[in-house]
């Protein structure tokens, strides 16, 4: 029986990955993609948050043979530079050494590697091409260009990668409905930019700590938490840092409403955020050039229809940027996808279906971590009860490694569920939080007794981590 053509929406970080995958797996592949093709028309998405790599991501750029392409465009980050308010810094490592780190990567760098790569596999993309009907009953689509002109093409399976607006999405949501849910965060974001060390003065260097082309510590995801609200800094490739500010959409200050422009926002840096503020000296232009992003998680019900339509990546579990996973979730949806469609490629129906029951539990569990880190990441890295329980974990990660991993390191460094790291790291903190009692230092704990005590508790994590 002769395979049907998959026709992806979207061709970018997800759809190229997963047609690059689709295609090396035999299957006629073909990607319609909004927008202009950014390796001819630059890459247009804009400035984003950016994109933290970590295993998950890694894996799947391994298996399609990309991962030492992608690595040698990235800048890694061994842990959070929590700055505080009195200007200390402190590094907080993500895992036991420099073996277990995450990897700062550029979206347009990205996005245009994966596209000559799914090209070279058999891929065809047509760009400057947007989903406007479909007729999933004929299994057509209609589509048109940058000058409103319409044309109509056979698409009997349709795979949705086109982000948190998906145009599928709201096709599929019209035709049946999806349980579409969209709970927002009530935070926005703006973003600036930290330039190259080469920007400042050697004094603004000297009590930064600022070394080589970057203004400060490159290897690092660099935070200024601050309670309710917070800085974060990632470094790129050329020695910039983008910075991004979030805070309340409304409310008391501070919030986006009481920061109308680029004035208020410099006089809130100077006062906050005082050691940050001298690195950015186009804060208040930067400000007022860039909207104010949203932030929100969304949940469906249902991820396809039959065999004919799919959603994938963000198209069906858009989630809040704070764990760095919703790439890596992305991406790991691609293998899953894949290798589900190459076992049964006669069943789009079952292979859809499977896929959504396998996935769905663990992009539900990454868009709760990923809540629950706002708050860890904003407030608790630099609470003492938090240091402490981290501290106790470290150790006990140490001492008895077959029973104790810190749920960070199981989402960002293993291949374990996400539903399964949510559901241990509970289990971990509540026993963490019973062996400090009301108490925050670490050291105060019998370690002996807590591993014995962890061992009687929790069975052991499964033996395969990656």
């Amino acid at each position: 029986m002769t395979r049907p053509t998959l026709t992806l929406i979207g061709g970018g970080l997800v759809g190229a990955l997963l047609a690059q995958q689709l295609a090396r797996r035999g299957f006629a592949v073909e990607v319609f993609e909004k927008l202009p093709d950014p390796r001819r028309a630059g890459f247009s998405g804009g400035r984003s948050i950016n994109l933290a790599l970590a295993e998950r991501g890694l894996h799947a750029l391994r298996s399609a043979g990309l991962a030492e392409d992608v690595l040698a465009r990235a800048v890694m980050m061994r842990g959070r530079m929590v700055h505080t308010r009195d200007g200390r810094s402190a590094l907080q490592r993500y895992g036991i050494d420099d073996s277990e780190v995450i990897w700062s990567v550029s979206r347009g760098a990205l996005n245009m590697l994966l596209l000559d790569a799914a090209e070279a596999a058999g891929a065809c993309f047509h760009f400057g091409q947007a989903l406007l009907a479909a007729d999933l009953a004929r299994g057509r689509i209609r589509l048109t260009d940058a000058q409103g002109a319409e044309r109509d093409t056979e698409a009997a399976v349709l795979i949705g990668a086109d982000g948190a607006g998906s145009a599928l999405r709201a096709v599929m949501n019209a035709h049946a409905p999806l349980g579409e849910r969209v709970e927002g965060l009530g935070h926005g974001y703006k973003e600036l930019e930290i330039p190259p060390a080469s920007a400042f003065t050697a004094d603004v260097l000297r009590n930064t700590g600022g070394r080589d082309r970057f203004a400060v510590e490159p290897n690092a995801l660099h935070i200024w938490p601050r309670g309710g609200y917070m800085c974060i800094a990632l470094p790129n490739t050329e020695g910039s840092f983008t910075v991004t500010l979030f805070l309340p959409a409304q409310g008391p200050h501070p919030s986006f409403a009481t920061l109308p422009d680029g004035r208020a926002a410099e006089a809130f840096f100077r006062d906050d955020f005082p050691d940050l503020h001298p690195l950015i000296p186009d804060l208040v232009a930067d400000y007022d050039a860039h909207p104010v992003g949203t932030l929100a998680t969304l949940y469906l019900d249902r991820w396809h229809l039959d065999g004919r339509a799919l959603l994938v990546g963000d198209a069906a579990h858009a989630i809040v940027p704070f764990h760095g996973q919703g790439m890596n979730c992305g991406f790991e949806d691609t293998v899953a996808l894949a290798d589900l469609l190459a076992e049964a490629p006669d069943d789009m129906a079952d292979a859809f279906a499977e896929f959504q029951r396998i996935r769905q539990p663990n992009a539900n569990a990454i868009a709760r971590m990923a809540l629950e880190n706002y708050v860890e990441m904003r407030d608790s890295v630099a609470d003492p009860r938090y240091l402490a329980r981290r501290e106790l974990g470290a150790r006990l990660a140490e001492r008895a490694p077959e029973h104790f991993m810190a749920r960070y390191r199981m989402v960002t460094f293993t291949h374990l569920p996400y539903a399964y790291a949510l559901e241990r790291g509970r289990a971990q903190d509540t026993l963490l939080d019973q062996l400090l009692g009301g108490g925050t230092d670490a050291a105060q704990v019998d370690l002996d007794a807590a591993a014995a005590a962890l061992r009687a508790t929790l069975p052991p994590l499964p033996t395969t981590h990656g």
